[in-house]
């Protein structure tokens, strides 16, 4: 049946284009079909003046246009939902009520699977048949494949295929292919966001701003539960780590609420820093510790370390100079029950490290024996300056360690721009404190922030030589 296929494509190529556009010309399309050996001996003629035929006014590029809106949207800046419709042609196969099962689950790679879109159609001219409908891309020239008739021939269904005009609107389009149908071609589209509850956060881009409150309706109208979306319009603060946005679209209240690895927060987004992405990397954290451990988190934020941490078992000091940040830490650790697992400061980091940090390891450690298991950690998630902050090991104790194994263990988030980002990150910490971290440290690459720019963690046991300031002889 294939033996022809290639001659016949030729054939239609070069000498039958402008006849093989005229879908009226049943003898046009009955020589090709024969030519390429689609279908053997016969070829259906789709019925040009029956209820599912496509007026002649309707242009026939099917396979283009199925998942593209109408090109009038080109440059839409107040979204307009009704501008979207259009009708474009696809293949049908008329079946009788009790086949359509059977059909679908025998042609289920040629049946249009479109999310949103029935496959199967009523037949007004037959109450006990329906409509099936066929991909467009998978039936090229409306003219089945071999597979397919085998399949008809088996089921006894007659293979006729037939056009029928399919009505596309706003919700049949994905927002990735409206946004791409109304910026300028060529320009990145945005469809992407961080969700924070019910709040989608973008990023636009300079090209992307003039579209900017039709691009945050389009989010609201395809992704069910969120009622707000916002773009940054300033670059994270690195004093209160919160930044400037602007409410493109929906509701203006950005109090939410989101869960975190079966952990439930609350918090304001616009005065406070939360990031999705991190995620597994709170997780990560937390599997190293154990119950009854200590963890001192210098830039706790909300508390997306310290309260599973505590929920663990660990005593937890949690720290923040954010006044909003500190009162929803106190609000969560509420929320979650573990307010006498956590000590919560409201502190400049350094200010934190030099004061509560110092006292607890200079009343804990001396006190461990070398059976004890308890761990220390110090979590410093601030990328933008932590590495600064490392200097403050230096001498922070005074006297000689107990037990090298008791040294407390540092994970320094930070950012890198460099081709060896995890030497550079730790050259910089070495900088800060004094020694070398060779065979002593690990880094673990957290994300790409941005093109060329990644955030690292480094861990470390605070040498000793750095932490204590041995008395003089």
């Amino acid at each position: 049946l294939w033996r022809l296929g290639y001659s016949a494509r030729l054939l239609k190529t070069n000498h039958f284009r402008t006849a093989a556009s005229n879908t009226s010309s049943p003898a046009v399309w009955m020589l090709l079909a024969r030519s390429s050996g689609r279908i053997p001996g016969v070829f259906v003629v789709v019925k040009k003046n029956s209820f599912f035929t496509m007026p002649e006014t309707v242009e026939d590029k099917t396979t283009l246009e199925l998942y593209s809106p109408h090109p009038q949207v080109r440059g839409m800046t107040l979204l307009n939902r009704e501008a979207f419709k259009r009708t474009v042609v696809v293949p049908v196969l008329k079946v009788k009520k009790e086949m359509v099962n059977t059909l679908l689950k025998s042609l289920k790679h040629t049946v249009l699977q479109r999310p949103g879109l029935k496959r199967v159609v009523e037949d007004p001219e037959d109450e006990d048949s329906r409509l099936v409908i066929l991909d467009p891309h998978k039936i090229p020239e409306f003219s089945l494949g071999e597979s397919e008739l085998e399949v008809l021939k088996q089921l006894d269904i007659r293979p006729e295929v037939s056009k029928y005009n399919l009505e596309l609107t706003y919700e049949n389009f994905k927002s990735e292919e409206i946004l791409r149908a109304v910026l300028p071609e060529g320009q990145e589209v945005t469809s992407g966001f961080s969700r924070v509850g019910h709040i989608a956060h973008l990023n636009l881009r300079d090209h992307q701003l003039q579209y900017r409150h039709l691009i945050g309706q389009v989010i609201i109208d395809k992704n069910p539960g969120i009622s707000c979306v916002v773009n940054k319009t300033s670059m994270i603060d690195s004093t209160y780590r919160n930044f400037e946005m602007e409410v493109l679209a929906g509701e203006g209240n950005l109090v939410t609420k989101v869960k975190e690895n079966n952990i439930a927060y609350k918090l304001d987004f616009s005065k406070v820093y939360w990031n999705p992405r991190l995620s597994t990397e709170h997780g990560r954290i937390i599997e190293l510790l154990k119950p009854g451990d200590v963890l001192f988190d210098v830039f706790a934020g909300i508390g997306p370390f310290a309260i599973p941490a505590a929920k663990k078992r660990c005593n937890v000091f949690a720290n923040d100079l954010n006044p909003e940040s500190y009162n929803w830490l106190l609000h969560n650790c509420k929320l979650n029950k573990v307010g006498n697992k956590i000590k919560a400061f409201n502190m400049d980091g350094r200010d934190f490290l030099l004061g509560p940090v110092r006292e607890e390891l200079s009343k804990e450690l001396p006190l461990l024996k070398e059976e004890q298991k308890t761990s220390f950690h110090i979590v410093m998630n601030l990328p933008a300056l932590a590495v600064e902050f490392l200097d403050v090991f230096r001498h922070l104790l005074a006297g000689e360690p107990c037990s090298t194994a008791s040294l407390p263990t540092v994970h320094c988030y930070g950012f890198s721009k460099h081709d060896d980002p995890a030497k550079d990150i730790q050259e910089r910490a070495e900088a800060s404190l004094g020694t070398s971290l060779d065979g002593r440290c690990s880094t673990y690459l957290v994300r790409n922030v941005a093109p060329n720019k990644e955030m690292l963690c480094i861990s470390f046991q605070i040498p000793a030589e750095v932490l204590y300031k041995r008395p003089c002889p």
